[in-house]
């Protein structure tokens, strides 16, 4: 991989703008199909690492982990009022921009990161695959299983990780018993973007992973360049066609025009349709059919007797991390169940009241909801944000159906935690502000026609201009509960073959 900038005003094959999962899935796919390609990646936000996109949590001093957070926070400025703020919820992200400084109806907690390797350096690595309506009824079975299958292959996808953790089989027996699921649908471990090691260490996946050998030092003739501190200020057309991008070297403020007859936009649901709306590119959809998944959470302790019970268990094994368990969707519960054990509990408790890890269960339920036109993030060409690119501001509002769903969720995590143990604290199963999923949907959303409804193709090309595509959860057009990452990259695989084949 080659990091340097010796090559400005060279011209290269494919510019992927973003270096997240889904850009990664580009550059990896791209490498497999077609390594002669010279392909860019530039990333608007810092390396956090030596090892490009390693996950946060694998690096193992603490100092240099709350570090690569704070730098992945955006490049936060508190005299001016179109600055970031560091978010209150994930380590590692920033709000959209303070409340009350411009207009944010309905999506409070919208927040983003900005490093090499985006929110997959930050992430859950949770990757379950999408089930019932989730799934993009135009691209046939056999199509979207493969690219999922190839999705889960570059993140390294596992569901044995965890399977023997303290606790784990008896939260998931529980969790049977009370809400008799079978099949596809049944109570089970969560697949996870995770490789356990033959001596028990746990690396989780970030980019690097997905980039495989593209994330390896520079070798002479390498066709792959990672620019990190770069913005791509727009994307460069002529009569229709994709010519290149703007680039702005935030280091030096240097622009420099880059050529390339395909640029994949990869930069997240929100500063995707951003790039479009600055670049000219702007179908009717564009931005629009924003959707995210409201989330409820609570937390819960195991009874006493079964974490004694369990202790022993764990004292006679190899197990030393807590487990995730996944309540899949199904159409007639549109929630999608994520279920951690912690090793610390999310509330204060008393100085003598040591917790066992893995007994106390993080329950949080992502809610489906209706995939609406008016739900939009909308751009302002008169007003820029912190990097110089047209202002945001988001319109979100949840219809009936989606508050009924909402309680339906509430009444679930209930249940499971009624048939867990006891609740932390006496508050009820409770809402998380609209956003703080970070599972931002539908922005740039796929369709099968150019009718007005879609930003692009099935694969993933933007409708009416050649040469450019998106790529990212923004893709993803269905209502959906589960995580979309394992979604977003295997469209990605998708894209990727297809413009490999377009431009060969």
């Amino acid at each position: 991989m080659n990091t340097q900038s010796e090559n400005h005003g060279r011209a290269y094959d494919v510019v992927i703008v973003g270096s997240g999962p889904s850009g990664a899935a580009y550059a990896r796919i791209l490498h497999e199909e077609a390594p002669q390609f010279r392909v860019l990646m530039v990333e608007a936000g810092p390396l956090l690492s030596e090892q490009p996109g390693v996950h946060v949590k694998n690096l193992t001093d603490p100092q240099a982990r709350g570090a690569a957070q704070l730098a992945s926070q955006g490049p936060v400025t508190s005299l001016s009022p179109a600055s970031p703020t560091p978010g209150p919820g994930r380590p590692g992200t920033f709000l959209l921009r303070p409340d009350g400084l411009a207009p944010f109806a309905g999506m409070p907690a919208a927040a983003m990161s900005s490093n090499v390797g985006g929110m997959g350096a930050h992430w859950t690595c949770a990757c379950p695959r999408p089930g019932a309506s989730e799934r993009i009824a135009f691209l046939d079975d056999g199509t979207l299983d493969a690219a999922l299958a190839d999705a889960e292959r570059l993140l390294a996808v596992t569901s044995e990780a965890f399977v023997d953790a303290p606790f784990a089989e008896d939260v998931r027996r529980r969790l049977e018993d009370e809400f008799h699921r079978t099949g596809s649908a049944a109570i089970q471990p969560m697949p996870l973007a995770v490789q356990k090691h033959p001596d028990g260490t746990i690396m989780w996946s970030g980019t690097d992973v997905v980039l495989g050998p593209l994330a390896e030092p520079a070798t002479p003739g390498d066709s792959f360049e990672l620019r990190d501190q770069t913005l791509c200020q727009r994307v460069t057309l002529d009569a229709g066609r994709v010519t290149g991008v703007e680039l702005k070297d935030l280091a030096t403020g240097a622009v420099t025009m880059v050529r390339a007859p395909a640029v994949v936009v990869a930069a997240d649901a929100l500063r995707t349709p951003q790039l479009l709306f600055a670049s000219g590119v702007r179908p009717r959809a564009l931005g629009r059919y924003l959707n995210d998944q409201p989330q409820v959470i609570s937390a819960v302790r195991l009874p006493a007797d079964v974490v004694e019970d369990g202790v022993h268990v764990a004292a006679a094994g190899t197990a030393s991390h807590s487990g995730v368990s996944w309540v899949p969707y199904t159409d007639e519960e549109p929630v999608h169940g994520q279920v951690m054990q912690l090793d610390a509990s999310p509330l204060p408790l008393a100085e003598d009241d040591h917790v066992v890890p893995g007994s106390v269960i993080g329950l949080g339920w992502f809610c489906a909801t209706e995939t609406v036109e008016e739900n939009r993030v909308e751009f302002d060409e008169n007003l820029m944000d912190h990097y110089g690119m047209p202002r945001m501001a988001i319109q979100y509002n949840l219809t009936w159906k989606d508050l009924r769903v909402i309680e339906e969720a509430k009444e679930a995590v209930t249940r499971a935690g009624k048939a867990l143990g006891t609740f932390l604290d006496g508050r009820p199963p409770f809402l998380l502000p609209a956003g703080s999923s970070l599972h931002y949907q539908g922005s740039v959303r796929m369709g099968q026609h150019d009718d007005g409804r879609s930003v692009c193709g099935p694969d993933s090309q933007v409708w009416g201009t050649e040469g450019l595509y998106v790529a990212g959860n923004g893709v993803i057009p269905t209502s959906t509960a589960c995580n979309p990452t394992l979604t977003s990259v295997a469209l990605a695989v998708l894209g990727a073959r297809s413009l490999a084949r377009s431009i060969q």
